[in-house]
């Protein structure tokens, strides 16, 4: 039996593929939290347009609640501040505002200006509900638009 006891029949890990090792290793790790920092962002997307599509949903029931005064809920326009609503039901006016708030605080902001809603209806009785905000914090684009049709 022949014995190795000699620095050259040694061997190891040099330091070189240590340092190689150690840097592939952190490029994986950045791109994992790249991965997940674009999932964090669809996520918040998708749920702004979930709240979008329930606060139309909402208005609308509150509109066949009031059926007697559903022309009252035509906004004219879109409405980006809930103090601006004016109509001539006081209970369409109060609903108009709750909802503009709620749309402010679920999606946007208080102070946002970006996040309106409008509510129109046509010849043929088709009321259209539609809700817009920005969406650049959430990674989509900078203009955000859900529209709900319904009779009523």
């Amino acid at each position: 039996m022949q014995r190795v006891n000699s620095r050259r029949g040694m061997q190891g890990v040099s330091l070189i593929e240590v340092l190689v090792s150690v840097v592939i290793i952190a490029i994986g790790l950045l791109g994992i939290a790249a991965m997940q920092s674009m999932a964090l962002r669809g996520g918040q997307s998708s749920l702004e347009s979930s709240q979008a599509v329930m606060q139309t949903q909402s208005i609308l029931e509150s509109m066949r609640a009031n059926r007697a005064n559903v022309a009252a809920y035509a906004t004219g326009g879109r409405v980006c501040d809930p103090a601006t609503v004016a109509s001539a039901n006081a209970l369409a006016q109060a609903d108009l505002r709750n909802w503009l708030a709620s749309l402010k605080s679920n999606i946007g902001t208080i102070n946002d200006a970006t996040t309106c809603g409008q509510i129109a209806v046509n010849g043929t009785g088709t009321w259209t509900v539609t809700v817009q905000w920005d969406d650049d914090r959430a990674g989509g684009g900078s203009a955000r638009t859900v529209v709900t049709e319904t009779r009523i």
